[in-house]
């Protein structure tokens, strides 16, 4: 792991309110597609406003260690020099993801159909996660896992196929992550591959795919869902690539400027793609001011400059089925339902249970632990706000990148300060996360 191994404990209390113009980092779902896309594509592809995170990185270094050509150019800036669908070379050494799921499970994907084999492994963290939903419909493809640990858990060694099958996969849950791995690996295959959902995932594959030159399509499957179809053994040609900002880190300095009183902030060109933006909506519903302007868009993802002042917020309940649009901001619209008045219920989160930790236990103990009163039922979790947290508890991050984030913004408006365990982890995200908290008005030390 490239973080240190020594715990950093972090302590948030509440100050003055929150102002100034930032640009979050990119976002994290774009930057892993657009560095395995291009890997698998013939000629340059060039990519701007690249998240720098460790996930992001290890991504970076898998995609070298399978034999593309990866340069870092400048800030943010980024060359990948690809080797073509299916192209991929025989590692010489396991290729470590840390602690990201998503950059392990897409490039399991993407070497499930070539002729291959890798080991994949990550932290204490990852090692935990289950990877038997991606490798079931990857071995219906033709790929084999030679060994590996209970339940499909890392570290594992995965063998490609040598002719990989195109497939018609129904996902078992809403996986974006699921989804990808299996298009990703229909690539190579002859002929069609089909990925129906009954309820959308987000569609950044999709978009991306397209934009290197694959021949996709997507329609509406049902009230809810899609079929995706992929023409499998497209020459994809190497393409220039802007990073939108991270929907999913703007969530926390947005819910501060939120909480903190007087707090007036700016964040440019943030991902508005409406498979990823259910925390502004539910926010909205909340009554939060959250303005957008400067619409555009590129690589088919929009991004707008949005404006967040603060509001008092109200209890509301979420639907389920807003659940794949924002699984990844539960954690702090919790913090936010924390300082609402009146009761927040969330429906269907059974996809936190299986993220960087049980994010749905530890969501509900950094509540409680700081004096909000909170309860699971079943794959529910209801949160009573009384419009404003005691605080002055100590949160378990549990080796989790948005525990920690989540309870330091909890802090920035707490009665009392809200301490974290480490803060380490942050950095595979977000890592510039604390500086910039400091230089919008937050008290961290």
């Amino acid at each position: 792991m490239s973080h240190s191994d020594q715990p950093r404990p972090l302590q948030s209390r509440a100050g003055g309110p929150l102002a100034g113009k930032v640009r979050v980092p990119g976002d994290k779902s774009i930057s892993h597609r657009a560095l395995i896309l291009g890997a698998l594509s013939v000629g340059e592809s060039r990519i701007s406003g690249l998240l720098e995170g460790e996930d992001v990185l290890n991504t970076a270094k898998s995609m070298r260690a399978l034999g593309a050509r990866v340069e870092r150019t400048g800030d943010f800036a980024w060359s990948v020099r690809g080797v073509g669908v299916a192209g991929f070379a025989q590692p010489t050494a396991p290729l470590d993801f840390g602690n990201s799921g998503t950059g392990c499970r897409l490039v399991m994907g993407a070497v499930a159909g070539c002729p291959i084999s890798a080991v994949f492994d990550g932290d204490a963290s990852l090692r935990s996660r289950p990877m038997r939903r991606v490798l079931d419909p990857l071995e219906k493809m033709g790929a084999r896992v030679v060994a590996g640990g209970e339940g499909g858990r890392l570290p594992l060694t995965l063998q490609g196929a040598r002719d990989p099958l195109p497939i018609t996969y129904k996902t078992p849950v809403a996986s974006a992550q699921i989804k990808s791995a299996v298009l990703l690996a229909g690539l190579a295959a002859p002929g069609t591959t089909t990925v129906i959902e009954s309820e959308a995932s987000r569609d950044h594959t999709e978009l991306m795919l397209r934009h290197f030159g694959a021949d996709i399509t997507s329609i509406a499957e049902g009230a809810h869902g899609r079929r995706v179809a992929l023409v499998g053994q497209p020459e994809l040609h190497g393409a220039r690539v802007v990073v939108p900002a991270d929907p999913s880190s703007a969530a926390f300095p947005i819910v501060a400027a939120l909480i903190v009183e007087g707090s007036d902030l700016v964040l440019t060109d943030v991902m508005t793609n409406p498979l990823r933006t259910g925390l502004f909506t539910t926010l909205r519903e909340m009554g939060a001011s959250i303005e957008e302007s400067d619409v555009r868009g590129d690589a088919g993802e929009p991004m707008a400059q949005l404006r967040v002042r603060a509001s008092r917020l109200r209890g509301v309940e979420v639907p389920p089925e807003r659940a794949p649009s924002m699984i990844d901001e539960y954690l702090v619209l919790a913090v936010a339902a924390s300082f609402a008045e009146g009761t927040t219920i969330m429906r269907g989160l059974h996809e936190l249970r299986v993220k960087e930790s049980d994010r749905l236990a530890a969501t509900a103990d950094m509540l409680r632990v700081n004096g909000v009163k909170v309860e699971i039922s079943g794959d529910d979790l209801i949160v009573e706000g009384r419009g404003h947290v005691p605080g002055g508890g100590l949160v378990a991050t549990h080796m989790d990148h948005r525990i920690a984030m989540s309870a330091l913004v909890m802090g920035c408006a707490s009665d009392q300060p809200v301490k974290v365990d480490d803060t380490a982890f942050i950095a595979t995200s977000f890592p510039d996360f604390i500086p910039m908290m400091r230089a919008l008005g937050a008290d961290l030390s």
